[in-house]
């Protein structure tokens, strides 16, 4: 059942993730007027004269985000084994969770070490969103399950 409302769900986590990764991740005003950005390449700053300065690279943040829309995707495909897709998308749910906590984490981690505080935007919700919408379809998905199993029951 390809058309049911956990598709929507689940497409709605992929857009999710994919607007969380263009742009600027993780924004940060320094003291001295620096700006930090986590972008997918990485950490970088720009100073007053606008240089651009790498500082390193966040590949576990963008590897577990980049994961969020592939097993989103493959979870929409697996309709017809209700107990994978709900494995998946439990897993998808648990990812979305290590995420939030791996950009708290980071964003402390940034706020001790350079002295900078956070630019609050609309990226900071978005895994958030991530993580409920996994949610609604896992629930949605549970209840494609129980409702066939009392089909069953009745034959």
């Amino acid at each position: 059942m390809i058309q049911r409302i956990q598709s929507v769900y689940l497409i709605l986590t992929i857009l999710f993730a994919v607007l969380f990764l263009s742009g600027n991740i993780l924004k940060f005003s320094g003291d001295s007027g620096d700006i930090l950005t986590v972008t997918m390449g990485g950490l970088s700053r720009i100073t007053g004269e606008s240089a651009h300065e790498n500082l390193g690279k966040s590949f576990p943040i963008t590897i577990l985000v980049i994961l969020i829309p592939v097993l989103s995707f493959v979870a929409i495909f697996l309709y017809r084994n209700r107990k994978l897709q709900m494995r998946f998308t439990l897993g998808l749910f648990i990812l979305t969770v290590v995420v939030i906590v791996a950009e708290g984490i980071y964003s402390v981690y940034l706020m001790r070490n350079y002295n900078a505080d956070m630019n609050w935007g609309i990226k900071m919700i978005l895994p958030l969103m991530m993580a409920v919408c996994t949610y609604l379809a896992y629930r949605g998905i549970k209840k494609d399950k129980d409702l066939v199993k009392s089909y069953d029951r009745l034959r």
